[in-house]
């Protein structure tokens, strides 16, 4: 095993049963509970099945583009894998970095997350003039997302043809939906696409273009409630505050638009879902409230609001953060780097942060650790990251290598009685798998009776998913693409397109 048992915590844990947590030091880490044992066991992978994946990696001249939220085991060989074309993130970025693949010469791009992930990178490799270059799921059935497929209902199209017959509607549309409903709600209504990175961004932007503006954001019910709730509390820091948030705004601006500000309401992903009241008043009673506990709260964009207020809370106090899985590591690794600056004491000083999120997360956010206590060369800080998760979120298999594992034995990944272990789709995404389809993918160099064509031919099951349909004209691949060149176009100005613009106002 790779974790240790810890003696007496250095600071009192709390009355009630402590959530998992996982301890990492310059010298190691260590685990307290069953689940964050589970996530432990693969944060030092076997060198072998290292080199086996990097040997695929190599011969077929292929990139990996993969969400933080992949299985323990699969992050954990890939962070170590020596190749250049591997690339772990939120969505933001992921088509982006294949795109940068593509052109350092990778041949094939295998997208590790959900279907609209592969979708997204498949479009946006051919916006940027890659068509020749293959891109891959690791699974010929269907890789879905609760909160995608609430996008794909009666009731929001119904909600889009509200906003369609309000005048100077933008519909913002979160990355984590098909092309088909980009396209669909990009005739409509002016669309846009976002991330919980630059979602707020993208929201104050256009009421400082377009005062007059509807923006109608969906299908995330919790992020938009939680948006709704980040822009009220915004009037109570005062203008100077406002203004650094965006310069353009005022406290008589964001009072302005807040009618103007509408959310969908049928939407959610089942694994934020779960970080609900119960486990809220758990992590407020004895962690953040705690005379003793001195822990940071962060908190995913997307998940209910009691967690959201208690994290955002903690932002306000300088104790947490809300925002996006890169706010969230960003944040962590803020908070050791200062901590590093200080002078050294001893035991080490123990930082301890409560991960709002997926459990996937972890990976990344241990190997930015590791990598800045490994270059301090002392021992002065140790950070704990601790799970908001319930005994029932972890199941027992009976295998005596692997006992326990995220997730309940239902599959759903999931539990009612507190916190999310896991997402199941996510989770779709295996080594084995990965390793299977880099297996019959043609290698490089490939003998001349090796038809390139005819093998990718074989693999169409495993290509992200094509639309046939056309509608106004485009196919709804091209009319899909938009909304998520207009999201490209402001990152890299930081104003929306004019020609967004001139949509909203011929409605």
């Amino acid at each position: 095993m790779f974790w240790d048992t810890l003696g007496p915590p250095r600071s009192p844990l709390p009355s009630a049963t402590p959530f998992p947590s996982l301890i990492v030091r310059a010298t190691g880490f260590a685990a307290q509970g069953a689940f964050a044992e589970a996530q432990a066991e693969f944060l030092d992978p076997d060198p072998e099945v290292v080199a086996r994946l990097e040997a695929l990696l190599r011969s077929r001249e292929a990139g990996v583009v993969a969400h933080y939220y992949m299985d323990a085991e699969l992050q954990g060989v890939l962070w170590a894998c020596d190749w250049p074309h591997i690339n772990i993130s939120d969505s933001l970025v992921m088509a982006d970095r294949g795109v940068d693949m593509a052109r350092a010469g990778a041949k094939e791009i295998v997208v590790l997350g959900v279907d609209f992930m592969s979708e997204n990178v498949r479009a946006i490799l051919d916006a940027s003039g890659f068509q020749q270059v293959g891109c891959w799921r690791v699974a010929e059935q269907p890789i879905g997302c609760s909160l995608a497929e609430a996008a794909e209902s009666r009731a929001y199209a119904a909600w889009l043809e509200q906003a369609a017959a309000t005048p100077n509607s933008l519909h913002v549309v979160y990355i984590n939906t098909s092309l088909r409903t980009k396209a669909h709600a990009h005739h409509v209504v002016p669309t846009i696409t976002c991330t919980s990175s630059n979602v707020v961004a993208t929201v104050l932007q256009t009421f400082a273009q377009e005062p007059q503006a509807h923006v109608w954001f969906g299908p995330d019910t919790y992020m938009g409630q939680n948006l709704a709730r980040l822009f009220a509390t915004l009037l109570e820091l005062g203008d100077d505050a406002i203004a650094a948030l965006h310069p353009a705004h005022t406290s008589e601006t964001i009072r302005a638009l807040l009618p103007r500000f509408h959310y969908f309401e049928q939407g959610n992903c089942v694994v934020h879902h779960m970080f609900g009241a119960a486990v809220t008043d758990q992590v407020e009673r004895d962690y953040y409230d705690s005379p003793t506990a001195n822990v940071d709260v962060t908190a995913h964009l997307e998940v209910p609001g009691e967690m959201f207020a208690l994290a955002l809370r903690a932002q306000r106090e300088g104790r947490g953060v809300v925002g996006s899985t890169k706010n969230i590591l960003d944040h962590i690794t803020a908070k050791l780097d200062a901590a590093l600056a200080e002078p050294a004491v001893d035991p080490p000083r123990r930082l301890r942060f409560v991960l709002g999120t997926e459990a996937g997360m972890v990976t990344a956010i241990v190997r930015a650790l590791r990598d800045r206590l490994a270059a301090a060369e002392r021992a002065t800080v140790e950070i704990e990251i601790i799970f908001p998760v319930a005994a029932q979120a972890v199941t027992t298999t009976g295998d005596t290598v692997l006992p326990i594992i995220p997730g309940v034995s239902g599959g759903e990944g999931c539990s009612t009685a507190g916190g999310c272990a896991t997402c199941p789709y996510m989770k779709m995404n295996s080594l084995d798998a990965l390793c299977d389809l880099l297996e019959r993918l043609p290698a490089a160099g490939s003998s001349p009776s090796v038809d390139r064509a005819a093998v990718h031919r074989e693999l169409a099951g495993y290509e992200p998913r094509k639309y046939g349909e056309r509608i106004a004209g485009k196919t709804v691949a091209a009319l899909g693409t938009e909304p998520i060149l207009y999201m490209r176009g402001f990152q890299q100005t930081g104003s929306l397109p004019q020609q967004l613009l001139a949509d909203l106002r011929a409605r």
